[in-house]
């Protein structure tokens, strides 16, 4: 049973960081892409960033490009969002996500996780 384990969500100031975890079982995570996607209430899910599998390719939303960056721990199955210069309008549930090809298309993603609420106030 594939599992994804969202962690690091939080309170945090305008202008602050956050680092989010997804830490991953039951599936081959060397072989998988990993993507990270938020939703805010009332708004469709939306893509942020997305990891290749071996970590060499990474794709970003133009509204976090130079401020969030995505990366993966192969030994630790594990997939980062580390979020800098932190905007009210980040506020929203942050997924991780595990599908076999580095897309911003959340359709291109097999396995999803449960959330982290992440809530920057200004």
């Amino acid at each position: 049973q594939v599992q994804l384990g969202e962690s690091g969500g939080g309170p945090v100031q305008a202008g602050g960081s956050l680092r989010l975890s997804c830490a991953a079982s039951g599936l081959s995570f060397s072989s998988a892409a990993m993507g990270w996607f938020r939703q805010a209430p009332g708004t469709e899910r939306e893509f942020v960033a997305t990891i290749s599998w071996s970590g060499g390719s990474t794709y970003y939303a133009d509204s976090v490009k130079g401020r969030f960056t995505i990366s993966r721990d192969n030994a630790e199955n594990t997939v980062y969002l580390q979020m800098n210069s932190l905007k009210a309008e980040d506020t929203a549930v942050y997924y991780c996500a595990a599908g076999w090809g580095a897309t911003p298309r959340a359709e291109d993603y097999d396995y999803w996780g449960q959330g982290t609420q992440v809530t920057v106030s200004s």
